[in-house]
């Protein structure tokens, strides 16, 4: 095997292999003998049938597997002999193969800059904390008294009103025609929830009980059931009783519906659920001022390769939105004119390479503090993890698992941001951090201010969930995708 570099130009190398065909062959020699040791064949023990004869049985079947194998161990060869730290996986091109003459291929790496880490210590930053006020919980509470609210028979012979309860039985048809969904019984329905489609409710307005009513409606164009969209129905309603909805005193009896001893520990609980909450907003925009600085300090070329995989994710993602967001308007038609490969402006993708660029300079400087400094995800971490998982789907727990058993990339993505946590904590353990408390809307307006050096276009509020994740993670490991949902209201 021979091993010539043809490239060493910044973060570019390749090198021309080339194997005889006599290496190979003893290569192939080599796996057929092995076969050979549990292979039956008539007449054979195991272990005992000819080189010759499995050769000419299983010669060609190995050729594909001892090829990736020969390409393997010399492409690592050479990342070893040469000391490099590749970038990305090497992009191999066969050049020419015959059995008889033997195999040559270029081989394309593209390697992890030299990265002078900053002094740590002399990184100095700001924490903007927040603590609840007690109107902030008090409301909180009021909040969960409503969902947990009661009703009462009316007694009285009197019309609805908006905030009253009707208890209805419901029929609708679509041109005549009943519709899977569209019939209740005894359905408590408060009127001016909103719960309904528009125009149900406010038809029930004036409404006793005893009354029979149709109601004539029109389902939204967004809504959700795509056949009902823009259809006018009809709804035959027996409206059965009239009930006043009653919302429960906030006292301890409250507190002991909901599981807790006294209205004091639902304001303790309710208030440090609050304070998790600033407190993440709290490290978040902590977190974005430190990788300022990081890009601010850190000044080194990044591998084209990964800057190009980073924009293309980043480019997916912004494509699926501005579809999404497409497919939102009723006016959209979704036929041969509808472009799902829109290719943006010039200015739109420099602007979205700038964010990609920004994002694997700051991966690697994290990544390099990492490695020197031997920050390392512990099992228990990983494990930990893949359970929280598995939280997220009662009943398959188990599929779960096997999942991230047989998927190492899919718990490679689960060990990613842990780790990028983990080393933001071991910078800022050695930075000094002022503190200082502040309104809750100064530190959320903290959170919404654009990164420093970034360029403002006519784009930028398309840009928006793109750049938050821009300012918080490193190499979009955690997916901050946030979907507009615009789903129907109900029946």
């Amino acid at each position: 095997m021979q091993i010539t570099q043809t490239k060493n130009e910044n973060l570019k190398r390749e090198f021309i292999v080339t194997m005889s065909a006599e290496e190979i062959d003893q290569k192939i020699n080599e796996r057929l003998e092995e076969l050979g040791k549990t292979v039956k064949m008539p007449g054979f023990r195991p272990g005992k049938v000819p080189l010759k004869l499995l050769k000419s049985k299983y010669g060609k079947a190995v050729m594909g597997e001892v090829l990736e194998s020969a390409v393997n161990d010399s492409t690592l060869k050479a990342i070893n002999e040469n000391s490099l730290r590749p970038a990305m996986r090497p992009k191999i091109e066969v050049k020419t193969f015959d059995e008889a003459k033997g195999l040559e291929y270029t081989m394309a790496i593209e390697i992890l800059p030299e990265i002078k880490v900053m002094d740590l210590a002399t990184i100095k930053l700001e924490k903007l904390t927040s603590a609840p006020e007690k109107k902030i919980v008090t409301e909180s509470i009021e909040r969960i008294a409503s969902a947990n609210k009661t009703s009462e028979k009316i007694e009285e012979k009197r019309a609805a009103k908006t905030g009253d309860i009707v208890v209805i039985d419901f029929d609708g048809t679509v041109d005549g025609n009943p519709f899977p969904g569209m019939k209740g019984n005894d359905f408590p329905l408060e009127l001016g929830s909103k719960s309904f489609i528009e125009g149900f409710e406010d038809q029930l307005i004036g409404a006793k009980a005893g009354d029979h009513k149709l109601v004539k409606v029109t389902f939204p164009e967004d809504y959700a059931h795509d056949k009902l969209r823009g259809v006018k129905a009809e709804f035959k309603v027996d409206v059965k009783e009239l009930r006043k909805p009653i919302k429960p005193a906030i006292d301890d009896e409250l507190a002991k519906k909901l599981g807790f001893e006294s209205l004091e520990k639902v304001e303790e609980v309710v208030s440090k659920q609050i304070q998790n909450e600033y407190d993440q907003l709290a490290r978040m925009n902590l977190k974005r001022a430190l990788l300022d600085v990081l890009d601010e300090e850190h000044d080194f070329a990044v591998p084209a390769g990964m800057v190009e995989s980073e924009f293309q994710g980043i480019w997916a993602q912004i494509k699926g939105q501005a579809h999404a967001h497409a497919h939102d308007d009723p006016n959209h038609v979704h036929g041969p004119d509808c472009n799902h490969e829109a290719e943006g402006t010039e200015e739109e993708k420099e602007e979205y390479k700038a964010i990609a660029e920004r994002r694997v300079k700051l991966g690697l400087v994290l990544a390099e503090v990492g490695r020197i400094n031997k920050v390392e995800v512990t099992n228990q971490e990983l494990q930990q993890a893949v359970i929280n998982e598995a939280r997220k789907y009662p009943g398959k727990e188990r599929q779960v698992f096997e999942y991230y058993q047989q998927n190492p990339q899919a718990l490679e993505a689960v060990k990613a941001p842990i780790y990028e946590d983990k080393v933001v904590d071991f910078i800022l353990e050695r930075s000094t951090i002022d503190t200082r408390q502040v309104a809750i809307e100064e530190l959320t307006q903290a959170s919404e201010q654009e990164p420093p050096k970034k360029a403002k276009s006519a784009s930028s509020a398309k840009k928006s969930s793109v750049s938050k994740k821009e300012e918080n993670n490193t190499s979009g490991a955690a997916d901050d995708k946030k979907e507009t949902k615009k789903s129907g209201k109900k029946k």
